[in-house]
């Protein structure tokens, strides 16, 4: 069993640091996760790990996306795939939001959906 606030455990956090949904989004490095808000308003925790060969993406504040440097694969704030190599979206951690508290269980990941069926393709 992990413990709270390691990798693989929970991590619960103050809804106070979820970022507006037209604010950059929030590391969580020990987690290894990107805390955003979503356009509905929900919190949504991002695998910090691309999709195609397991790079750590980064937020580029200038396109107001993710980009991963090793080869070019581009998401959307919410995590959703816009181009590049990778062959779906970015993976999710489970989040629930109760009371004043975000917590992101960072043993439990859902697989983003593929590349063809995101809303942000490039294209689309």
């Amino acid at each position: 069993r992990f413990r709270a606030g390691e990798f693989g455990g929970a991590f619960f956090i103050s809804s106070a640091e979820l970022p507006a949904s037209d604010a950059a989004p929030v590391a969580f490095s020990a987690g290894k996760f990107w805390l955003v808000e979503t356009e509905e308003g929900d919190p949504r925790a991002l695998y910090m790990v691309c999709t195609h060969l397991g790079c750590l993406y980064k937020w580029e504040e200038s396109n107001f996306r993710f980009e991963c440097p090793c080869h070019g694969s581009k998401f959307s704030k919410d995590g959703y795939y816009i181009e590049g190599p990778a062959p779906r979206s970015l993976d999710l951690f489970a989040t629930t939001l109760e009371g004043d508290t975000i917590t992101v269980d960072t043993g439990s990941k859902t697989i983003g959906a593929p590349a063809a069926d995101s809303p942000a393709r490039a294209g689309a």
